[in-house]
């Protein structure tokens, strides 16, 4: 199976500035982070990745110092030129700062950029939503920078809790040009079955609209490994609600390897579909990536 990674990272920190890998303790949804707290390369990919083809790569921003989101574009534009990977792009923008249309307009005319990701703000859980928020969805002015990813050509990278997807759910309606490609299966972190109840609901109701789509990754439990068997009816439930030709298999690396290797984590999406055609299988390892971030293979 030749595969198309939609979801990955490198990093060079002995170069670069990431503020959450070099000043702060890092502890997010997996828990300790800091085995990430080296750099991770081409070569360290692959060397993840034995075994495998990958064909191609869309790198996603790292959360770059927040100072220089266009740093992050000629790193990458660097690294390409020397590696070959990343073959196409996800970059860093703030939509509700002022300098967001001059990034915007930079990103967009990069040949290599496809979208941008800015992380709006979340609720720590379902019954914190408080619609409206500075910094996020609901937010007028972090939606007048949304509004000019149409004008760039761009589509966004949506990183949210599962319970914020009704304010993603209005953002894809008033924005129905933009192409949304949800990020991480909308992070069912949280598996009781309340937790799985109200993802799958949400999860349901986002993809009634066309102009969604979503990666299957970032299914890691903190605490716990990744396992086929413990991810299965999630892996299914996504491509019940998005469909096969609107859902990616992603590997999330290097984050995902805290809680699995590549191979565990790729050999499960295998065992997960192998019920599916050979042409399903290949649209969610290959050929739905191609298509929606716009690559040449």
């Amino acid at each position: 199976m030749r595969i198309v990674d939609p979801h990955q990272h490198f990093w060079d920190l002995d170069a670069n500035y990431l503020p959450w890998l070099a000043d702060r303790p890092v502890a997010f949804r997996y828990g300790d982070y800091s085995a990430l707290k080296c750099n991770y390369l081409p070569d360290d990919y692959l060397r993840d990745a034995d075994g495998f083809e990958i064909a191609g790569t869309v790198f996603v921003e790292t959360e770059w110092d927040p100072t220089d989101p266009l740093g992050e574009v000629a790193w990458v534009e660097a690294l390409r030129e020397r590696t070959g990977l990343p073959t196409v792009m996800v970059a860093q923008a703030w939509l509700d700062r002022d300098d967001a249309e001059t990034v915007l307009a930079a990103e967009g005319q990069t040949a290599f950029v496809r979208g941008i990701r800015h992380k709006p703000r979340a609720a720590p859980r379902p019954d914190a939503v408080e619609p409206g928020q500075p910094g996020s969805m609901g937010d007028p002015v972090w939606r007048r920078g949304y509004a000019l990813l149409q004008r760039h050509g761009l589509s966004f990278d949506l990183q949210t809790p599962w319970w914020h997807l009704r304010e993603a759910l209005d953002l894809a309606d008033a924005f129905p040009e933009t192409p949304i490609i949800l990020n991480h299966t909308g992070l069912p972190a949280e598996r009781s079955a309340e937790g799985l109840r109200g993802w799958r609901d949400a999860i349901r109701d986002f993809a009634k609209v066309p102009n969604v789509a979503a990666k299957i990754s970032g299914l890691g439990v903190p605490g716990a490994r990744w396992t086929a068997d413990a991810n299965r009816q999630i892996v299914l439930d996504m491509i019940d609600a998005f469909g096969v030709e609107r859902c990616m298999f992603a590997s999330n690396f290097p984050v995902d390897s805290l809680v699995a290797s590549f191979e565990t984590i790729f050999r499960g999406f295998l065992a997960i579909a192998s019920a599916l055609t050979e042409e399903e299988r290949r649209a969610l390892f290959h050929d739905n990536a191609v298509r929606i971030y716009r690559m040449t293979i």
